[in-house]
């Protein structure tokens, strides 16, 4: 689908902040209250726009802590679907938050989230990498999150750590 410029305006301000309301947004693109939200309707029933999502800091939630992991996944690919049917397989799961093929050493990237490294190491144990297509799985452990889809979470006191070389 081929969007004109302020169309591409729109979603860029939309994926900076969904938030934002029409009326400043029209403002800010040189249009109309309803010219905006027509642009946005079409653009949401066209699949352009999927979702409207938030991004938590779950570190200052209570209890809501949680692990997240990246597993890189080396598949063998079916003929006539490739990589596309294991793909689906592996995004149906619950814990699964994104799948991405990948060019490299490794064939799929998951994200994965869970309450403990224990639940994700069960994941991959018996679900994961007992798929048919899976060779094999290697698993990384996000230990903090400094960025994520543009937006720098915030550092406590405890975070900002100098380290001085002797």
């Amino acid at each position: 689908m081929k969007l004109t410029e302020k169309e591409i305006e729109i979603v860029e301000l939309l994926e900076k902040n969904a938030r934002l309301p029409i009326d400043t947004m029209a403002k800010m693109v040189s249009l109309s209250v309803s010219e905006v939200e027509d642009i946005i309707k079409k653009l949401e029933e066209a699949k352009v726009i999927v979702q409207y999502a938030t991004i938590v800091d779950w570190r200052k939630v209570d209890g809501h802590e949680g692990v997240t992991a990246m597993i890189d996944v080396k598949v063998t690919p079916k003929r006539g679907v490739g990589f596309d049917e294991v793909a689906e397989r592996i995004y149906r799961f619950p814990e699964v938050k994104s799948v991405y093929l990948m060019s490299g050493a490794y064939d799929l990237s998951v994200v994965i989230e869970g309450r403990s490294m224990s639940e994700i190491a069960h994941f991959v144990s018996e679900k994961l990498s007992t798929l048919d297509s899976v060779i094999s799985t290697t698993t990384h452990f996000i230990l903090k999150k400094y960025k994520h889809d543009g937006t720098v979470f915030e550092q406590g006191d405890q975070d900002r750590r100098i380290v001085v070389a002797p």
